[in-house]
């Protein structure tokens, strides 16, 4: 599949998710947040970094760039869209999905190797792992904490929107320890670790982050 990864101004994780989309056996697209064109991908990845330098809110201004209302009309007919941390930001900014990031319960930074828990590989992000897989992947946030109303939370979780779950420790202070979620229809994920960190033994926690894209190609060949 060709994954479009677009880079933002103050981006600073898209050239590890463009190597993370070919490790997984897809074409990395470079796209720019000024972009009107997806350039024909088949899916995007919005990745982690200080978009706009988060002077706003993190991912209140990067909802606004032009190629976020082709995103967010992609997304809508169902094409395929991970934001990793900043890029989960902006998914929940843009409504792409529900709920909103806040600075983390300890008011620190946090930069840790962290285990979770697949929910729900049912999402062509995540189908490359087994139901209720426990794995280790990167995560390095100042404003990682999940938050929604009690309302949003019991919908979400009845209906399995909930991908990931933080495991051991509950690094963010973020509700119900949810570490990623999807919509509804279960094409745009949002998640604050960072699989694209850890995709290969050499560096990193290890491969466990290498399934959210491989998983792209399986969904094609099913």
């Amino acid at each position: 599949m060709r994954v479009g990864v677009v880079t933002f101004p103050g981006s600073l994780d898209d050239v590890d998710a463009q190597r993370a989309v070919r490790f997984g056996g897809n074409e990395a697209v470079p796209l720019w947040h000024g972009d009107h064109d997806l350039k024909g991908v088949d899916a995007i990845v919005l990745p982690g970094g200080f978009s706009y330098g988060d002077y706003l809110r993190c991912g209140a201004i990067s909802r606004f760039s032009p190629v976020m209302a082709e995103v967010i009309e992609a997304a809508e007919r169902g094409m395929p869209v991970l934001g990793i941390c900043n890029g989960f930001q902006i998914l929940c900014e843009s409504h792409l999905l529900p709920g909103a990031l806040i600075r983390n319960d300890h008011r620190k930074f946090v930069c840790r190797d962290q285990r979770l828990r697949i929910e729900n590989n049912r999402t062509p992000w995540t189908s490359s792992y087994d139901a209720n897989a426990e794995v280790t992947i990167v995560l390095k946030n100042g404003e990682g904490g999940f938050v929604a109303d009690q309302e949003t939370l019991d919908r979400i979780e009845g209906e399995g929107q909930v991908v990931a779950r933080y495991l051991d420790v509950n690094p963010n202070g973020s509700m119900r320890d949810i570490a990623g979620i999807t919509n509804a229809r279960g094409n745009v994920v949002g998640l604050m670790p960072h699989p694209e960190h850890a995709v290969e033994d050499l560096t990193g926690a290890g491969t466990d982050g290498l399934g959210f894209f491989t998983s792209l190609a399986a969904t094609v060949l099913t």
